[in-house]
């Protein structure tokens, strides 16, 4: 005896196959540490209700004539603030933030006794790293966000 099939048996089965692939897939990406699904923020909600505040201190950095400078070294990245701020004054801190992997995030506090700030390479792995240095001197809040690659 031969089995006769029409064209509706073989989009019910292209619609289970399609269908199967999918779960597969969401299971796959849900139980698999690799594919971490974290809020960057904790606290997201509370968070956003300062973003009007945030702006302000964005503002404020932008305003200066002479910006602070995240740049790479061979061993280190630097963050330069600005020469004319006496670096004893300048408070706060330096988060870096990994966008793929929120247990290599860590916070530097800001103790300066020269306009720069030193970080070693060897606390930051290979790839996209985000900068948060929220600061103020003399009574004056400043946001700066800086995002760097490293190699």
């Amino acid at each position: 005896m031969k089995l006769k099939l029409n064209w509706g048996t073989y989009i019910v089965v292209a619609f289970a196959l399609f269908m199967t692939f999918i779960l597969y897939f969401v299971v796959k990406v849900q139980s698999d540490s690799k594919y971490d699904n974290d809020l960057v923020v904790e606290e997201y909600y509370k968070h956003d209700i300062h973003y009007q505040e945030e702006m302000q201190r964005v503002q404020n950095a932008q305003d200066l004539p002479n910006k602070p400078l995240v740049s790479q070294l061979e061993n280190e990245v630097t963050i330069t603030f600005p020469a004319n701020f006496d670096p004893k004054k300048i408070t706060g801190n330096v988060a870096l933030y990994r966008p793929s992997n929120k247990k290599l995030d860590f916070q530097v506090k800001l103790a300066l006794t020269e306009p720069v700030l030193h970080i070693p390479k060897t606390n930051l792995v290979g790839g996209s790293w985000d900068i948060n240095m929220e600061w103020q001197y003399e009574g004056k809040a400043y946001l700066t966000k800086e995002t760097i690659y490293i190699k």
